[in-house]
């Protein structure tokens, strides 16, 4: 039996990857005192003790908890920033191919993807990979997420300020375009150029829908929407996770809560032969974090990846 543990299990992501394992019988979690979650000696022992450690950290103590590790034979799934570009850590997101899948079964280190990134890296990774853009293609990214994306503090601020009038409509925000997902988007896609990207927050708990657009110009070999919707339906086609799906739209309208609560990602491509859209749908808590974070665990152990998830 895996012994798993948790450091940061009081933030949202280690909430929801808590409550998974608890009701799991195949594994035995390692748990800790209120006090003893924040004092380091006590977290250093767990993590050592551990065959799998999930960090739901902030990127400095997550940076701080892999200096802790002595026992080589721990891995660490990181769910937070600071490794996701690490050439040391492997990234998880185990359906962009096969290469990714192998190389997460046998790591002891890695990187959880990012919500928005998770959503941009499977629409742009198998275009560069296969050839249909050239990686010093610009880009625009639009994202739309549920509030629960901000964590423990923006949640409290969409519950507790109903009456706020600037929460009831949509906010874009990283305006500045320094957004620390862009260098995982740029790096995992194999872009040349930082993409435009613009993140909007909702009032709603949790769901995420992502837009890369695309002139048909941009695409290579006289390439067509319709060689895309084959490329993503081929690269999709074999598990049960990440999946392509013609045009499952909501009578001329996307919803990005269409599948929150699950831990599932749907691929869609809408438009026409001059300007198409590039659509991923999933959970910001499922597949764009908790759930992602699990599926990695599950491959690790030798699972299916799926076991345990809401599919």
């Amino acid at each position: 039996m895996q012994k798993i543990f948790i450091d940061g299990s009081a933030g949202t992501t280690g909430l929801k990857i808590f409550d998974r394992l608890a009701c799991r019988s195949d594994i035995e979690l390692i748990t800790l005192t209120d006090a003893d979650r924040k004092n380091p000696l006590k977290r250093s022992e767990a993590l050592n003790s551990a065959d799998i450690a999930f960090l739901c950290l902030p990127d400095t103590a997550a940076a701080e908890a892999v200096s802790f590790l002595k026992n080589e034979h721990t891995c660490l799934i990181d769910t937070s920033t600071a490794h996701r570009t690490s050439p040391e850590w492997v990234y998880g997101f185990p359906e962009l191919a096969k290469s990714f899948e192998n190389k997460i079964k046998t790591s002891k280190r890695i990187a959880v993807p990012g919500c928005h990134a998770s959503g941009f890296t499977a629409l742009v990774f198998p275009l560069i990979k296969n050839g249909f853009i050239s990686s010093d293609t610009l880009l625009t990214c639009h994202s739309l997420t549920g509030y629960s994306g901000g964590g423990k503090k923006m949640i409290a601020q969409y519950e507790l300020e109903k009456d706020n009038p600037l929460l009831k409509a949509p906010r874009q925000y990283g305006i500045s375009q320094l957004h620390k997902h862009l260098k995982e988007m740029t790096a995992i896609s194999g872009l040349k150029n930082v993409p435009a990207f613009c993140p909007i927050v909702a009032d709603f708990y949790s769901g995420m829908e992502v837009t890369v657009p695309l002139f048909a110009s941009q695409l290579t070999g006289g390439k067509t929407i319709d060689n895309i919707k084959e490329l993503y339906s081929e690269t999709y086609s074999k598990n049960a996770i990440v999946k392509y799906t013609e045009a499952s739209d909501e009578e001329g309208f996307l919803s990005a809560a269409k599948l929150s609560g699950k831990d599932t990602m749907e691929i869609a491509v809408y438009g026409n032969s001059d300007r198409i859209l590039l659509t991923a749908r999933y959970d910001n808590l499922g597949k764009g974090a908790s759930g992602a974070a699990l599926e990695c665990m599950n491959l690790v152990m030798g699972e299916s990846p799926e076991t345990g998830l809401v599919i």
